[in-house]
């Protein structure tokens, strides 16, 4: 593997969405800084990554800690030029309204929009100076329109694709490519596979028909291609759903 003098930064690199995109641009020869709460579970992703000749640098982070996000993409920097930063924290929650709280209301904020406005001004503070760089963010159906049950779900997302489309009117003149993916989907993790349980039964996860559900390696797949866009056709927003989704 040829390795790249670049670091690319994936804040929120879970088990599932995260741990993929890790592997896709530690597999095009980035040193991936990985960063979620509890750093420890990151030990099965530095393993995979490190066996397939890889370079991966694990951190424990609280993305709603202005000093945690400065010291965790300045330290990306330090090893080489961050080149990528991807803000993949979700927050998925439902509750009905009467039911959601003032903490989970602030807390969902926090997560899922106050969060990437720190990664997203914090990297931008380091590739603006050189000219270049791209910031992506995680989006969701919610980022678009609230339904029943996501109203703090929804502001948070909202306001992330507000901040980050923002972000690129800004940036994108100076050479850093914002971009928002919109996730119009389940992806198929544990915790979507858990609820359809709940809701459906046994049964019903068994027999979950083909497209139903995205696949991790395919969103970062789409994260990669972003990055691989000529500046001359730049995609601010773009939305992915598997063929057999209802929209």
């Amino acid at each position: 593997m040829e390795h790249r003098n670049a670091t690319a930064a994936v804040i929120g690199a879970g088990d599932y969405i995260g741990a993929a995109i890790a592997k896709r641009f530690a597999a095009e020869g980035f040193t991936v800084f990985a960063g979620r709460r509890n750093g420890d579970k990151l030990a099965p992703l530095v393993t995979e990554i490190e066996a397939q000749g890889g370079r991966i640098v694990a951190r424990s982070l609280d993305a709603r800690q202005e000093e945690d996000i400065t010291a965790f993409l300045q330290a990306a920097d330090q090893h080489a030029p961050l080149e990528v930063c991807i803000f993949n924290i979700g927050a998925n929650v439902n509750f009905p309204l009467l039911d959601t709280t003032e903490r989970v209301f602030r807390k969902v904020w926090e997560m899922a929009c106050y969060s990437g406005f720190l990664a997203g001004r914090e990297a931008a503070r380091l590739m603006v100076p050189r000219g270049q760089g791209s910031l992506f963010f995680t989006g969701a159906t919610a980022s678009l329109r609230g339904g029943i049950g996501y109203a703090a779900f929804a502001a948070a997302k909202a306001g992330l694709r507000a901040m980050a489309q923002s972000a690129a009117r800004e940036l994108g003149p100076k050479n850093i490519h914002v971009a928002h993916l919109v996730i119009d989907a389940g992806v198929d993790t544990a915790w979507v596979r858990e609820r359809i349980k709940d809701r459906e039964g046994e049964a019903g996860l068994q027999n979950l028909e083909p497209g139903r559900l995205m696949r991790p390696e395919a969103v970062a797949e789409t994260y990669w291609q972003l990055y691989k866009q000529p500046r001359d056709a730049w995609t601010f927003e773009q939305e992915i759903r598997p063929f057999g989704e209802k929209w």
